[in-house]
């Protein structure tokens, strides 16, 4: 069985400020419009025993993620990788939502539960992580879709970084040993 670990996040318009350098003198300024307005995400790392590798999927969101929108996420997921999956999941009312209508209309998936308030134990925080501070650290949009393309292309990135999603792993202290072979230099 493959496993998918599920989570969502909300990029916004104001980008997240890293260091930068400027002349001396010269502060530099960051000027954002709509800082309130946003694009929600949601994205899942799978692992997949057979193929022995491990996969990053994403979709975004002009509006916050509800249930209607993790439900068939859970199905593209699904018809990706094949009759048996795992869910992994925190308990977010949109999750549970989601479980408990896919359950009716589907067989050959199973559901695991994070506990709450416990981001440390899924590697898709992450992805969040790397894609806000590193692939987008000092990026200002101009507006939703300039904001939408720079996070499909950081996430896009990321999933061609297989490297980079074994430190995911690594970072969560969950071990990958029965499931995939790790790179050599581990």
């Amino acid at each position: 069985m493959s496993i998918a670990l599920i989570d969502e996040s909300g990029f916004m318009l104001q980008g997240v400020r890293a260091r930068t350098w400027a002349p001396r003198g010269h502060t530099p300024i960051q000027r954002v419009a709509g800082p309130r307005k946003h694009i929600s995400v949601i994205s899942a790392i799978t692992v997949s025993p057979i193929k022995r590798r491990l996969g990053l999927y994403f979709e975004t969101y002009e509006h916050s993620i509800n249930g209607k929108d993790v439900l068939p996420f859970m199905r593209l997921l699904r018809r990706s990788l094949g009759r048996g999956v795992i869910f992994v999941l925190d308990l977010l009312n949109a999750h549970r939502w989601a479980a408990r209508e896919y359950r009716r209309r589907a067989a050959s998936v199973e559901f695991e539960w994070l506990p709450p308030y416990a981001p440390d134990l899924t590697p898709v925080e992450q992805v969040w992580n790397h894609g806000k501070n590193v692939e987008l650290a000092n990026f200002i949009p101009g507006d939703l879709k300039d904001l939408d393309r720079g996070i499909r292309q950081a996430l896009r990135r990321q999933r061609c970084d297989s490297n980079l999603l074994y430190s995911f792993f690594r970072y969560a202290k969950l071990k990958l040993r029965r499931f995939i072979s790790l790179p050599k230099y581990q």
